[in-house]
Order: structure tokens, then C-alpha cells, then sequence
């Protein structure tokens, strides 16, 4: 089976130094992130600025409100461009996610592209159907409106 795939594209009135200070540090990632997922970053040793090779823990409770341990791998970092990042351990069979930077006149346009396959093959397929494809876009779409709410609604072009 194929994985599944999510794309966002936002647009956000600050400078690309401000947007990659701000989103490749893993301790932001939380205040971006809806309550109800219970996302917490756990680990301690992941240093202050990313890195390829960098390992970051959390804890994330995606359903019914039962704690799950997420571990992911910063495995390619282009400064100022963009960084991705792989789970290593925890609820899919696949997470690839490639977070993407570009400056543009008025500020970055930031861009999210994820591959994920859920675990079970084809009940991981039913599940995806019936919510977690749902959860994701939430989740983004959260994201969203916080990034607004932290830095200003796009108001160019």
C-alpha cells in the first residue's frame, strides 16, 4: 500500500532568519500544536540548534487521550532552507516530514510536505480513512492559525 501524503503552504509577514530560528527549534513545536494532543518534548539532550543526526523525544496522546512516546531524527538540515525530519519510534510505520523555507518580498513562505504510513496495512488504511488523515489536516490547520496569531496574517501578494 502507499503512504499517504500532506502538503500546507503558508505564507507569514517576518524574515526567514526569524521563521528558522523560530520553527527548527523542537521546544516551539508545542506552542504550535493543539492542547488536546498533549504534545510535550521530552528529551534532554537535543541541543540548541539542529543539527543533522539530532534525536528528539516528546510524548503525544493523538487518541483518546492515551499518552503515546514519539522519537524523531533530524536527518537532513540546509540552513535557512529547510530541515526533515523521520520518526525513529513511535505511532506510524513511516513519518517523513520535510519542512521548507523560502523568503519571498513581504517575508517566507513556508511550506510542509509529510509522508506517513499508519501501522496494520489495510486497518491502518481504514483508520487513516475514518480519522487520522482528518487529525493531521487539524492539526496543520491549528498550525496555521497560530503561526498567524504569533507573527501576523500574510497581507501581500
Amino acid at each position: 500500500m502507499p503512504a499517504h501524503s500532506l502538503k500546507t503552504i503558508q505564507k507569514i509577514p517576518i524574515s526567514l532568519e526569524r521563521a528558522w530560528d523560530y520553527f527548527s527549534n523542537p521546544v516551539n513545536l508545542q506552542a504550535i500544536t493543539p492542547d488536546n494532543m498533549g504534545f510535550k518534548v521530552i528529551s534532554k539532550h537535543h541541543g540548541d540548534k539542529m543539527y543533522a543526526g539530532q534525536i528528539i523525544e516528546y510524548t503525544v496522546k493523538p487518541v483518546l487521550g492515551i499518552s503515546i512516546y514519539w522519537m524523531t531524527e533530524i536527518t537532513q538540515v540546509k540552513d535557512k532552507e529547510y530541515f526533515i525530519d523521520e520518526q525513529r519510534f513511535g505511532p506510524y510505520s513511516l513519518w517523513h516530514h520535510q519542512h521548507h523555507f523560502k523568503e519571498i518580498p513581504g517575508g517566507v513562505e513556508m511550506t510542509d510536505i509529510v509522508h506517513y504510513k499508519n501501522p496494520l496495512s489495510f486497518l491502518g488504511n481504514i483508520a487513516n480513512a475514518l480519522f487520522v488523515k482528518n487529525k493531521l489536516k487539524s492539526i496543520f490547520d491549528y498550525r496555521y492559525k497560530k503561526v498567524e496569531e504569533l507573527f501576523g496574517a500574510w497581507g501581500g501578494k
